[in-house]
């Protein structure tokens, strides 16, 4: 909801990070309370793990919330209702800086002020999405750090072709709404013949549409699935995984949860390490650097996630080279 967390235990975890402290507790200190909002998007099991990195990672930087900087948390921010909604609060508050999570936050931020430093985290194409002119210059008010680049595209496919060899046929789901959606699919359309394989792409628009795809798919033999990054894919994340497991199509996920939740396997970005890495942005802006001033930067952690338990299921016997580059093997 519209409160800055809503949740006692969480607010409890994070040391009470959304609760306005006393301004005799402020004064007391003897410095300026510096005050950071955050808007983040709700329907992630991880999000809440990510969140409390980025007050550690300020800690680690000399900031201490209650002491001399003040967060200020929306969650909810998903569809673009709620997130102009939150934005605008958050912008009402006079905030120093605010950290942004997925596109419909940033772009709602964006909307909302041109002038209040932003730095984001979860975006793939900032760029192509207009919230950047380059990674290199970003420009505006606006910079963070990207979920990963289009080439990593390419490595799902390889991975597919390497865990199930016999797969010549792969539906790619993506969102066709979005930058991300159509980057992606064009660098797995373009990888593809190399590999052998006919590619499908499928939209993830809703869960009929996605059930009706991947089912109709499934008719036919040798297909795979690859998952690319989206809001809506992890939305439909369990109906996508129960399909893959009930058709017994072997699939490629861009980030752990789908495979701790019973995927076969994933590739991506330690997200988490985005929130820690966002921290030391809002630190420099908060010492007087500008967003225009810092690139937006490349994931620097990634990450190969495997299901032992998935792979039996589906009769397939995971190769020992692609065991032993596991960063972690689920049984």
């Amino acid at each position: 909801m519209a409160s800055h967390i809503g949740r006692r235990k969480f607010l409890a975890t994070l040391g009470g990070a959304a609760v306005a402290w006393p301004l005799a507790a402020r004064a007391q200190q003897g410095q300026r309370m510096r005050r950071v909002g955050v808007l983040m998007a709700t329907g992630d099991p991880e999000a809440q793990a990510r969140v409390t990195a980025f007050p550690q990672g300020l800690q680690q930087l000399g900031w201490t919330v209650g002491r001399n900087v003040r967060i200020d948390y929306r969650w909810g921010a998903v569809d673009a209702d709620h997130s102009r909604r939150y934005a605008a609060e958050l912008v009402a508050l006079a905030p120093d800086v605010i950290l942004a999570v997925a596109s419909p936050a940033v772009a709602a931020l964006q909307q909302a002020t041109r002038t209040v430093p932003i730095v984001f985290v979860n975006i793939v194409d900032p760029v192509g999405a207009g919230f950047v002119d380059s990674l290199a210059q970003p420009g505006g008010n606006l910079t963070g750090f990207i979920s990963f680049e289009y080439v990593i595209s390419a490595k799902w496919l390889e991975l597919l072709k390497e865990i199930a060899p016999r797969v010549t046929r792969v539906a790619v789901l993506r969102d066709a709404a979005i930058a991300t959606g159509i980057g992606q699919l064009a660098v797995i359309q373009a990888a593809a013949s190399s590999f052998g394989v006919e590619v499908r792409p499928v939209s993830v628009r809703d869960a009929d549409e996605i059930e009706r795809a991947v089912t109709a798919f499934a008719r036919s033999s040798n297909g795979g699935l690859i998952v690319t990054a989206s809001a809506l894919a992890l939305v439909h994340r369990n109906l996508i995984v129960t399909l893959a497991t009930r058709h017994k199509l072997p699939a490629v996920y861009y980030r752990r949860l789908y495979v701790t939740d019973g995927g076969l396997i994933s590739y991506g970005p330690d997200f988490t390490d985005q929130f820690r890495r966002a921290a030391s942005y809002v630190d420099r802006i908060l010492k007087g650097e500008k967003p225009a001033d810092l690139p937006v930067q490349a994931p620097t952690k990634y990450e190969l996630v495997v299901n032992l338990k998935t792979a039996k299921a589906l009769g397939l016997e995971v190769p020992s080279m692609l065991l032993a580059r596991a960063d972690e093997v689920i049984e």
